[in-house]
């Protein structure tokens, strides 16, 4: 909303003085012919706001111009501005919002508490995109109009209209009752019903999805902790395949990437690592074990150990011959 935006563009100036129109476009996703009408609104309000001509010119407030916004003790701006930033600002679709609500929590904080805030929160990094190793943690990508479809369904209460490519089937498209949203490790997923009966959906699976007008059949309050904990054990009891491994501990993150779950870890001889863990049948584990070559070594089920001897068998006597 414009009401919105006027603030915010307010907030970047009082924090970050003079700016360009171009950096301020960039800054609210808007284009600079947006900025500024916006400049004209806000000076036509009597905000006091003035541009400076020139290789270094810009937009800027006059000097002493503030905002009142009040509340907020310094331990609790440094927690929000401590959380806020970084990947988590794309969970659910809000991160313009969560970018928004940042600035006001700077410009609520007293003028000696700010810049300490600020400092501070530098200090801080909460779920980097990489690792110590370097590997990049990949996120699943869900499209904005089909997260904000999804979300306002949620909040709305109303039955929601999704286009749903399960593994290995057709595309469908599906009426479910939307309970809540649950994001882990980055993916997102989506609780609903479907005519009565429990349903997960992972949103980066789905194609399109429409709000409905109709009201969803669903309790007025939720635990969704409770209700996760008890999909995610219904889950982990289906027809999947249980696998106990020793691992490199270098590798293993590698193992959980391939994963479905991790049931039992614990130390084990040579300082590698005993795990058991679930796939989603012996293709899948068979896959997951070769990628790590001598890293890691299947204890159990003697199939599963089968299938890789026969497999590195059908390498060695591949490559075995002299050319």
């Amino acid at each position: 909303m414009r009401a919105d935006r006027l603030v915010s563009l307010v907030l970047l100036l009082r924090q970050r003085g003079r700016l360009t129109a171009y950096t301020l476009a960039r800054e609210l996703e808007v284009s600079t012919r947006t900025v500024l009408r916006d400049i004209e609104a806000l000076s036509a309000a009597g905000v006091p706001v003035y541009a400076e001509r020139g290789r270094h010119g810009g937009f800027a407030l006059s000097p002493g111009f503030r905002t009142e916004l009040t509340g907020l003790n310094h331990d609790e701006a440094l927690a929000l501005l401590t959380a806020g930033p970084g990947r988590g600002e794309q969970v659910f679709g809000l991160g313009s919002a969560l970018a928004s609500a940042m600035r006001k929590v700077v410009d609520a904080l007293p003028e000696s508490h700010r810049a300490t805030a600020s400092d501070a929160a530098q200090r801080f990094l909460v779920d980097p995109e990489t690792d110590l190793l370097s590997r990049r943690l990949v996120s699943e990508e869900v499209p904005d109009t089909t997260m904000i479809e999804v979300r306002r369904a949620v909040l709305a209460g109303h039955k929601l209209r999704i286009h749903y490519a399960a593994t290995g089937q057709t595309p469908q498209w599906r009426t479910v009752d939307p309970i809540g949203l649950v994001t882990v490790r980055d993916r997102v997923y989506l609780l609903a019903t479907r005519s009565g009966a429990d349903r997960t959906y992972r949103l980066s699976r789905v194609l399109a999805a429409e709000e409905l007008d109709e009201t969803a059949q669903r309790p007025n309050r939720v635990d969704l902790d409770r209700i996760w904990r008890e999909r995610s054990a219904q889950f982990l009891s289906g027809d999947h395949i249980t696998v106990r491994v020793r691992v490199n501990p270098a590798r293993r993150e590698d193992l959980l990437d391939t994963a479905m779950a991790v049931r039992a870890e614990e130390p084990d001889a040579d300082s590698w690592l005993r795990l058991e863990v679930t796939f989603q049948d012996l293709r899948h584990a068979e896959w997951a074990l070769w990628q790590l070559g001598t890293d890691a070594e299947a204890l159990a089920p003697q199939s599963l150990r089968t299938s890789l001897h026969n497999r590195a068998a059908a390498i060695a006597t591949r490559y075995g011959g002299s050319s």
